[in-house]
């Protein structure tokens, strides 16, 4: 697509305040400023995140009017002067890091998205529900060429965070691992890096679909909670002692204070779902005595993005997806905050 073909309106959902509609209608096509390459955003994928946003129930304010998003994968059509490494036509994905300063402590570390600077896609800067988008060049993410940007979407976000989570746990081949909220958006794509990864995978998530999807994807042992009296319980007998690891994607604090519980003596509790307002409650005697480690887990850096996308492209990964046009995004957020999503929505923003 040259400049002259770029039109200067293009569709989009936006909201100006917290909460308040979410309109489908033209907005201006931004400009990539010297620093950032213009993406031809085809599908986005539509994560818990975009719903926090939207509501601005989280401590870290949004910008406003904002258009949401942070799994856009799309098509370079436009670069900034000081852009060095791309080429109009790339295929390229919007994450949740779009920048960062590149010159403090946590950047010279590669820990970008801890910078205090960091630039955030769909919260701070202008995301991927829209047809044009723009990402810092560095940050942005390198998808080779003839990959499905649909099937990619997911893994922009919910792909590199369960991957990175699943680092941050320190596991070995043939360990277990326990994934709390299995079959979510990001459950259902941690499942399969675990098991690419060499892990026995245990999920605990409710209901026959999610049950179903679980097996679908390979996992080892599905505990429904909406049946089993005593999680706890079922998730040390399963693994003859406890979970080496546990990956909590589930938005609720009772399953993740259970999860200091059933990770075994010297394994990883990972904190990685984000319910407003939540702690992890863990307890002191317990954690000491089994010495176990709680850790944070975030989003990856670029090393963790390459990475991710190197599973996806080998065919290790696919991600559960249902695609409908972006117009479609509120009923998508009504869905989410009943619960009653399972795997990942993608929108197309051609519709």
């Amino acid at each position: 697509m040259s400049a002259s073909q770029i039109p200067e309106t293009q569709k989009a959902v936006i909201f100006y305040e917290n909460g308040g509609e979410l309109q489908y209608k033209d907005i201006p096509v931004p400009k990539p400023k010297s620093n950032e390459i213009l993406i031809n955003v085809k599908y986005s994928g539509v994560c818990h995140t975009d719903l926090h946003a939207w509501k601005g129930d989280w401590p870290l304010p949004t910008k406003l009017p904002l258009v949401g998003g942070h799994e856009g994968a799309g098509v370079v059509v436009a670069i900034g002067e000081n852009v060095k490494g791309w080429k109009i036509g790339d295929y390229a994905g919007i994450k949740w890091l779009n920048g960062s300063c590149m010159a403090c402590e946590y950047c010279e570390l590669s820990n970008e998205s801890n910078c205090p600077e960091a630039d955030l896609s769909g919260y701070t800067h202008d995301g991927s529900f829209q047809q044009y988008a723009t990402a810092d060049a560095v940050q942005a993410a390198r998808i080779p060429a003839g990959t499905d940007l649909a099937e990619v979407a997911p893994v922009l976000c919910a792909g590199i965070t369960v991957y990175k989570a699943l680092k941050s746990a320190n596991l070995r081949a043939g360990e277990w691992v326990a994934i709390s909220g299995a079959c979510g958006g990001l459950g259902s794509l941690a499942i399969q890096y675990a098991k690419a990864m060499g892990y026995r995978v245990l999920g605990i998530d409710g209901g026959d679909e999610k049950a179903a999807l679980f097996n679908e994807l390979g996992g080892e042992v599905f505990i429904d909670f909406t049946k089993t009296k005593d999680v706890t319980k079922a998730v040390i007998d399963a693994t003859n002692g406890g979970a080496h690891g546990v990956i909590n994607v589930s938005v609720s604090e009772a399953a993740i204070e259970a999860s200091t519980v059933y990770c075994r003596a010297n394994g990883t509790v990972v904190l990685v779902g984000l319910p407003g307002g939540a702690k992890c409650k863990s307890d002191v005697f317990n954690q000491v005595v089994k010495s176990t480690t709680i850790v944070g887990s975030y989003v990856g850096n670029r090393a963790d993005t390459r990475e991710a996308l190197d599973f996806f492209a080998r065919g290790l990964v696919k991600s559960p997806i249902k695609v409908v046009g972006l117009s479609e995004l509120p009923s998508i957020y009504e869905k989410m905050q009943k619960g009653a999503i399972v795997g990942r929505y993608v929108v197309d923003t051609s519709k």
